[in-house]
């Protein structure tokens, strides 16, 4: 793997927000939900689509604080529109585990 250097890892802008809507993505090619995440007044409220279905239900979802990378452009994803990037990790078996924080902290705050 490539090393990066400080400044590099800077400009990826990482920020606490909570999933305040949850609604399915039947025309995903792979199981997944479109989500509205509140990142605070600042930054104010992000689309992004995350295939995490297998592990989630969407009532589970709604006032979760997840980790999100909010500085990617936007990306087309079929008809949804993507603002930002909701980070989780690989399982073995391929379903994803959400990037979250243990303790509530405002929305926007950033990752240090």
């Amino acid at each position: 793997m490539e090393s990066i250097n400080w400044a590099d890892f800077e400009k990826v802008d990482i920020r606490v927000g909570t999933i305040v809507d949850v609604q399915p993505f039947p025309e995903a090619r792979r199981p997944a939900y479109k989500l509205q995440v509140d990142f605070g007044d600042k930054i104010g409220i992000k689309k992004s689509s995350a295939q995490i279905t297998d592990l989630y239900a969407p009532d589970e979802l709604l006032g979760k604080q997840v980790l999100v990378v909010v500085n990617f452009p936007p990306k087309q994803i079929g008809p949804f529109m993507s603002e930002c990037l909701v980070t989780g990790l690989h399982r073995a078996d391929g379903s994803v585990v959400l990037s979250t924080v243990d303790r509530d902290v405002p929305n926007g705050t950033r990752l240090a």
